[in-house]
């Protein structure tokens, strides 16, 4: 029986009309012709003996490329500017002090990383964090956060951006934010944060905060040393103190966000129709301040380049609140900038 497999395997690869010839076209064949009381091996069977003699083809996989770094922003994608992606670690407990929480701070291109621990990471916190960060090291194009209540803000207030946005924008920074309980777009902060945790954290026994915080520091510097190859070929970043709002493009956030069965999304504790053709996918919407403007671009992995414009909604009753946040911006930028 086994010679008679081998043989019909043989015949059905060359002449088969389906081109078939594993183990269930093998099977089919031998039920078709079958003319005595002999049993018939199994499909399983007949797989074992395929595969004894070597007979068994690996199935074909297909991996599409991942797309380049930062697809989600044209010009971040093309290396002409550069994110810096942020996230909180919490959980962590140091004995006899209590909880102990971290902020991360990563780079896409340049890998310039950056940690900062508190008891609790506040939204005046996280921006007290990057204002020292920043004038260390330079203002990117980008600042890319979860949705978080202590980046994002209230999720229950219409049209109103969180203070850290407020921040950013009042630097000339445009906040990004990832599209909620998806990780695709945080992976270089997530595996930043692995590494911290495995290098730092749970390498030591920390007595107090200011030893966690005195052996972060050292790996952080360790890990600037490391990354020196890879700042030298980033796109520059925005040199300190950031230019007068006067003179800037019109100030923008962006939301990166998955439409539901309708094709629409949730932005800003409003709903926003963007394409009924556009169902269960990701989009960008950029939110314009100054002209009272949304823009939606359609956005797909395997074609990351091609970002069609979706819709548009200009000064709805929606977004017009949006035009105050040009008179707290101008304030803030006076005093963040000094």
């Amino acid at each position: 029986m086994v010679e008679r497999i081998l043989a019909l395997r043989h015949h059905l690869r060359q002449h088969d009309a389906l081109g078939e010839y594993g183990p269930a076209a093998i099977l089919r064949t031998l039920g078709a012709e079958r003319t005595d009381q002999l049993p018939i091996p199994n499909r399983t069977s007949i797989a074992n003996i395929l595969k004894r003699h070597a007979l068994v083809e690996p199935p074909r996989r297909f991996r599409r490329p991942p797309p380049p770094p930062g697809w989600h922003l044209p010009d971040l994608a093309a290396a002409k500017t550069e994110l810096d992606s942020f996230d909180v670690v919490e959980g962590l407990i140091i004995q006899h002090v209590g909880e102990v929480q971290i902020l991360n701070a990563i780079s896409l291109h340049g890998g310039l990383c950056g940690s900062f621990l508190d008891a609790t990471i506040t939204a005046h916190f996280t921006q007290n964090a990057l204002l020292a960060h920043w004038r260390a090291h330079g203002l990117p194009a980008y600042a890319q956060f979860d949705n978080d209540l202590r980046f994002h803000g209230a999720h229950h207030h219409p049209d109103r951006l969180g203070s850290v946005a407020l921040f950013c924008l009042s630097l000339g920074v445009c906040p990004v934010f990832a599209p909620p309980r998806e990780h695709g777009l945080q992976n270089q902060i997530e595996s930043f944060n692995c590494l911290w945790q495995a290098k730092v954290w749970k390498r030591f026994h920390h007595a107090h905060r200011a030893q966690l915080r005195r052996r972060s520091d050292r790996f952080v510097a360790a890990h600037h040393i490391k990354s020196q190859d890879r700042r030298e070929t980033a796109p520059p970043r925005l040199q300190w103190p950031p230019e007068p709002l006067q003179t800037r493009a019109d100030p923008k956030a962006v939301f990166i966000r998955r439409t539901d069965d309708k094709g629409s999304v949730r932005l800003l504790a409003n709903a926003f129709a963007v394409d009924s053709n556009w169902k269960h996918r990701l989009v960008r919407c950029e939110v314009y301040l100054r002209s009272q403007t949304i823009l939606c671009f359609g956005l797909r992995r395997t074609q990351p380049e091609h970002q069609p414009l979706l819709v548009t909604y200009h000064a709805t009753t929606n977004i017009t609140q949006f035009a105050d946040y040009i008179r707290k911006i101008t304030d803030a930028n006076a005093t963040y900038a000094k």
